[in-house]
């Protein structure tokens, strides 16, 4: 199993190289690419079943000596998290597809070479190689960013740049420390340096710039802004990519290099504590659906480090299976955002109403998503949640276990907040028109703040009306054209939400498994022996 270690990093990124040479439009460019997104998917799985019961695999790239070749390993922690990534690339793809945003000739490409930059992140055992592949997840999604973004919105992009070209700035510079300091930058060599003041002063200010990444508190500003400008499926991938991949490295080097020392992970426990309140307040001033989820994504991130920062078995197994639960989750629920603004033309709360009635799959995807967000069984976020709070009480930190019961009701009203507003009540008299004009901007490439022709709604509007006939059963008022008229979403944007909410409900009625899977892992971090002998053989 072991070559098959590079293979999972080199083979997305080698497909991402061909497809670029494809003639325009070709017929096999989307074909190849999900092919090479479910063969990486079926890897990460074939990894996790052989690393399930603790092994450790390691490969070190041409067999060349230690300190010069590549080191991938893989162990329960790093499978697993590739599985939901491998999961999370396929879906978002799948939504790329099915909205016409994939057309472009680069978009597949783009999104392999970020996959492949995924799996090196979460397979390398080298802090230089670490920054090496993040530089490789993060150019693809500048491209991403720049061709799919709102198009009358580029500061978004812009922001999402600069902050990243900064904080890898940063990282790097903390490389360059460690490797005068110890003299290496392999993880493995590394294990347990940070009892060295100087060590560990390197080693915290990688993970300054790791912080900036994950969008934790007080650095968090910029994710809101970039997010929302992005386009709906970019902004699914990324959530469930680039700051899971971020929080990651901080379970790493707090469990390799720092061995989870109390003061470090104090300081950790802090920060995550202010981000889960901060991100959950913020969330409910928001006026629209995208930039609300953001920041409920924000506190997520929070609720994730607790669990490293708690640095307990289970501390940590907790915060993994929330990590799982939390890329799924707000996956789903930005494809529904992502579905409501491209079929209605807004994402605002105060424009958009009534879907309940007039949506139902998208209304079930919805619940499935806000009620686990909120931590209600059966869903993923209860046993996350419920996890999570056991294991503050077990550590004696009661008043964490306390504000994540709290933090936990606030993103409950969040999302009662959305389904007020959206899903409940009677529709505007103008969504016809609204949704209208989204399909005459996305027809005709238009840009957001390009004017579409008020007669030229008028007529789609009518168009629309007249050919979608009510569901069965439904009962149509005469006063109200629009009152219960078939649905306006396409079936093929709902169903990859709808995929992620069932993968929700299957990991809360089998979070048996996910705790058994997350345990092991978070073994193989309290006692880091076995990694260190897979990398280095001592």
């Amino acid at each position: 199993m072991e070559p098959l270690l590079p293979m999972l990093v080199a083979a997305p990124l080698l497909m991402g190289g061909v497809l670029l040479a494809l003639p325009r439009q070709h017929v096999l460019r989307h074909l190849l690419g999900m092919g090479t997104l479910a063969a990486m998917l079926v890897g990460a799985v074939a990894l996790v079943i052989v690393t399930s019961d603790g092994s450790v695999l390691a490969h070190q790239i041409a067999l060349w000596p230690g300190g010069i070749s590549i080191p991938f390993v893989a162990d329960a922690f790093s499978s697993l998290i590739l599985a939901v990534a491998a999961i999370m690339g396929a879906v978002s793809f799948q939504y790329m597809i099915a909205s016409g945003e994939a057309r472009s000739p680069s978009i597949t490409a783009f999104v392999l070479v970020l996959m492949g930059g995924v799996a090196g992140a979460l397979l390398t055992a080298d802090l230089f190689n670490l920054f090496v592949f993040i530089e490789v997840m993060l150019l693809p999604s500048y491209g991403l960013l720049v061709i799919l973004s709102r198009r009358s919105d580029m500061g978004g992009s812009r922001l999402y740049v600069t902050v990243n070209l900064l904080a890898s700035t940063l990282f790097l510079a903390g490389v360059g420390l460690m490797y005068a300091v110890e003299g290496t930058v392999n993880l493995a060599e590394l294990a347990g340096a940070a009892e060295s003041p100087a060590t560990a002063i390197a080693a915290a200010v990688c993970l300054a710039a790791i912080a900036v990444k994950a969008a934790l508190f007080p650095v968090h500003g910029w994710l809101g802004r970039a997010y929302a400008s992005a386009s709906p499926a970019v902004a699914a991938l990324f959530s469930g990519l680039h700051t899971k991949i971020a929080i990651y490295i901080v379970y790493r080097i707090g469990s390799v290099v720092f061995e989870g020392d109390d003061t470090w992970m104090l300081a950790i426990l802090v920060l995550a504590a202010a981000t889960l309140v901060v991100g959950a307040f913020a969330a409910l001033g928001e006026a629209e659906l995208r930039p609300l989820l953001v920041f409920q994504m924000i506190s997520g991130i929070g609720f994730i480090l607790v669990g490293v920062a708690l640095f307990t078995p289970l501390g940590l197994s907790a915060g993994i299976v929330y990590m799982v639960h939390h890329m799924i989750v707000m996956g789903c629920l930005l494809l529904i955002a992502g579905a409501i603004e491209q079929t209605y033309g807004s994402g605002r709360l105060d424009r958009i109403a009534g879907l309940r009635t007039r949506e139902p799959l998208l209304t079930a995807a919805f619940v499935v998503g806000a009620l686990s967000l909120a931590g209600l069984p059966p869903f993923s976020g209860f046993v996350a949640k419920f996890a999570l709070v056991l294991a503050s009480a077990d550590a004696d930190n009661v008043l964490i276990a306390a504000l994540l019961i709290v933090i936990s009701l606030v993103a409950l009203m969040s999302m009662m907040k959305v389904w007020a507003a959206m899903f409940n009540g009677k529709r505007h008299s103008d969504v016809e028109q609204l949704a209208a004009e989204a399909r005459i901007r996305a027809r005709e490439n238009l840009f957001d703040d390009d004017t579409v022709d008020s007669a030229a709604v008028d007529v789609e509007a009518a168009h629309a009306i007249e050919h979608h006939a009510p569901p069965r059963g439904a009962i149509t008022a005469e006063e109200d054209p629009h009152e219960h008229r078939g649905t306006r979403a396409p079936a093929r944007l709902i169903v990859p939400a709808l995929v992620l909410a069932a993968l929700s409900v299957g990991l809360g009625l089998g979070g048996e498994l996910m705790l058994s899977l997350a345990e092991q892992a978070a073994a193989g971090l309290i006692d880091t022996s076995a990694y260190v002998q897979a990398v280095i053989g001592r």
